[in-house]
């Protein structure tokens, strides 16, 4: 015999709602309170209700939505503009074009697990795609125990209950660091926000390569900077104002690297003769700088393939698949000597 399928009419009487505070909730109305909207769509998830059938979902036909949500960093506001966002964004578009989906980036920005939550029980996508962890990883842990629509892009954690795909921050950062040793750098700087899960996984790749290298680490030389351009300016600008001798910068991103080259050559220091700089994303812009820039390439491409399939073929009552990360590629261009 056929399994019956749900109906508007069995969603409002499990709900103890009305038909028409059903169908409001179900459509997103502003006359529906949030607590009740999101009760209404976690019944409907549970009893298999037909979404697509019955709701305007995007263009006809797609076999899938998924949406891309970025948490909020914390401390700052996120630059959807940063341009290894927009190349990781096109490797997802074009990952979900080849397997007939419908792509939308979301505007909410969640900041906590009761944001997670309501996000994952509300959210008319097949799946959700989130960049990056900022200070989310407990609150994932606790979404993974009730949710498998969603997969992040991030570092791999400790005692981690989700999925993730990134790239190996590293052996990345430390390929970086030893290449710069090799040209005969010593007081190389770290460049990057080490609170934030994938520069603090960089920065420890750039102590065991000074590690490995016998060279001495000076806590003087790891630097906080934002992926900002402005921002890696100000903290290489410190540093020269101050007097801290350096000869190699190892950035936790491009724009930083761009920061940093700005700053130094503004204040009379030639790149790569005076200081080797070397950043990690390899966007777009790298090999167009002045001058052109050294960098840890990152496969924007392989990630979004691997995100989309990982969201999609999980399957329910699957178990939930292995995080994986990604090998990186030191670049060498003009910015770092050799």
């Amino acid at each position: 015999m056929a399994k019956r399928t749900t109906t508007l009419e069995d969603i409002a009487k499990l709900a103890g709602v009305s038909i028409s505070t059903a169908s409001r909730a179900l459509n997103d109305s502003p006359s529906i309170n949030r607590q009740t909207k999101q009760r209404i769509w976690k019944l409907a998830r549970e009893q298999n209700y037909p979404f697509r059938d019955y709701m305007p979902a995007g263009p006809i036909g797609a076999d899938a939505t998924i949406a891309v949500v970025i948490p909020r960093p914390q401390g700052r506001e996120f630059l959807l503009g940063d341009p290894f966002f927009l190349d990781l964004l096109s490797g997802l578009a074009e990952a979900a074009y080849v397997r007939d989906c419908d792509l939308l980036v979301s505007h909410v920005a969640p900041a906590s697990f009761d944001d997670l939550s309501v996000l994952m029980s509300t959210s008319r996508a097949d799946g959700i795609v989130f960049l990056g962890q900022s200070n989310l990883h407990a609150a994932f842990n606790r979404l993974a125990a009730e949710e498998s629509r969603f997969v992040v892009w991030g570092a791999e954690l400790p005692d981690q209950d989700y999925c993730c795909v990134g790239s190996d921050n590293f052996a990345g950062a430390r390929r970086a660091t030893a290449h710069l040793v090799r040209l005969g750098r010593r007081r190389i700087v770290f460049l990057g926000d080490i609170d934030d899960p994938e520069p603090a996984q960089r920065h420890l790749g750039y102590l065991d390569a000074l590690a490995l290298a016998g060279v001495a680490a000076d806590p003087v030389l790891t630097v906080p900077a934002h992926f900002e351009v402005e921002s890696a300016e100000a903290a290489v600008d410190a540093l020269i104002h101050h007097d801290v001798p350096f000869d190699g910068v190892v950035a936790a991103s491009d724009l930083i690297a761009l920061g940093a080259v700005r700053a130094l050559r503004r204040a009379g220091f030639n790149v790569p003769k005076d200081v080797s700089v070397i950043g990690f994303d390899n966007v777009r812009f790298a090999r167009y700088a002045t001058p052109a820039l050294s960098t840890i390439a990152q496969d924007t491409s392989k990630a979004g393939r691997l995100l989309v399939s990982k969201l999609l073929d999980a399957g329910e009552g699957k178990m939930r698949s292995r995080s994986e990360r990604l090998p990186t590629e030191l670049v060498v261009r003009e910015s770092c000597g050799g």
